[in-house]
């Protein structure tokens, strides 16, 4: 699979995250469709199907903040990992939580990789950099269904 045929759901409250996670694939020439969700709600709507406007958007890999409003982090893997429609899709865990019990909760609920997000700009397009080598060139995905 090319990586231009990855589809990306950032789940990220924090505009700036956001701004700089999409910067980070640019810079790195990861030119996947990244699609948003600002919340945990908002997660779910699109990964279930629940909002008219972005049905279609199943994505091939989340990348998932654990404190966000509405619904957190752990309650949408939770959620995502318990649907036959959607456990196979790989969830990496991007946040600045540093609680051994997120960490430990996140790998029961199956999470595939769990990533501190570094403060530094440089180290932190680093992290996207591998992330996106990693998960959208070495590993190898489920086919679409």
């Amino acid at each position: 699979m090319e990586p231009r045929d990855t589809r990306i759901l950032l789940v990220e409250d924090n505009p700036d995250d956001v701004e700089l996670t999409l910067k980070a694939f640019e810079k790195h020439n990861l030119a996947n469709e990244i699609v948003v969700a600002r919340d945990g709600e908002e997660a779910l709507d699109i990964l279930f199907q629940r909002d008219e406007e972005r049905t279609g958007l199943r994505p091939d890999l989340i990348l998932l903040d654990l404190k966000l409003p509405k619904v957190d982090g752990l309650e949408v893997l939770r959620q995502v990992k318990n649907d036959s429609r959607t456990k196979v899709i790989p969830i990496v865990i991007l946040t600045s939580s540093k609680e051994e019990n997120d960490i430990i909760n996140g790998y029961q609920l199956g999470v595939n990789s769990y990533l501190r997000k570094p403060v530094n700009f440089e180290k932190f397009t680093e992290v996207v950099m591998q992330i996106g080598l990693y998960w959208l060139l070495l590993n190898e995905l489920p086919t679409k269904q």
